[in-house]
């Protein structure tokens, strides 16, 4: 895909390669209620756990799959949360994730690393379409998607099937040409 891992800068943050010395960053992140509560993922209870999901970006991004950056603030190594795209095919479309420890939500962190890794999707990965999948009740990142231009398509009745449970999701979108009309108007 790229010759090395793409790193992204915002005004306030670094979007990062996640990687080994992260393990505990990972653990922090998916052991908080908070964050999962909307996700599809068991929080974690033990730091070896967050292995899978560090062995998971990566071989995503190695596979030409997906791409998955850690979000670090200005001047920190540490990562508070990721972003990225769980899967991807050019000229196609996108599925964008992200996540945040909770002592770091209502800052805008999220809108502002959305921002850049939107770029980042149109004009490098050169796909046509974004799609984010919330699950319902998550009104927290619908508010998010929706300030960024994402447009609500409805309810994907018992799309996601998960822990032995059917779960409604709402799907979101931002094509290529919402995206150059926005950046017209400075996203």
């Amino acid at each position: 895909m790229f010759e090395k891992f793409p790193t992204l800068q915002t005004r306030r943050l670094n979007l990062i390669e996640i990687k080994q010395n992260h393990l505990s960053d990972i653990f922090q992140l998916f052991s908080d209620e908070k964050v999962t509560e909307f996700y599809n993922i068991i929080r974690l209870s033990k730091i070896e756990e967050a292995q899978k999901i560090v062995d998971w970006f990566h071989n995503r991004y190695k596979d030409n799959l997906g791409i998955r950056w850690g979000i670090s603030l200005k001047d920190h190594n540490s990562i508070i949360g990721t972003i990225g795209y769980n899967n991807f095919t050019p000229k196609h479309r996108a599925n964008i994730g992200y996540d945040l420890q909770s002592e770091y939500w209502n800052n805008g962190y999220i809108t502002e690393a959305l921002r850049t890794v939107i770029k980042f999707g149109f004009n490098q990965l050169q796909v046509n379409r974004i799609e984010a999948e919330v699950m319902e009740g998550n009104i927290i990142s619908e508010k998010v998607l929706d300030k960024v231009g994402f447009q609500n398509e409805g309810t994907l009745r018992d799309w996601m099937f998960w822990n032995d449970k059917y779960f409604n999701m709402k799907m979101f979108s931002l094509l290529h040409s919402d995206f150059v009309k926005l950046e017209n108007n400075d996203m």
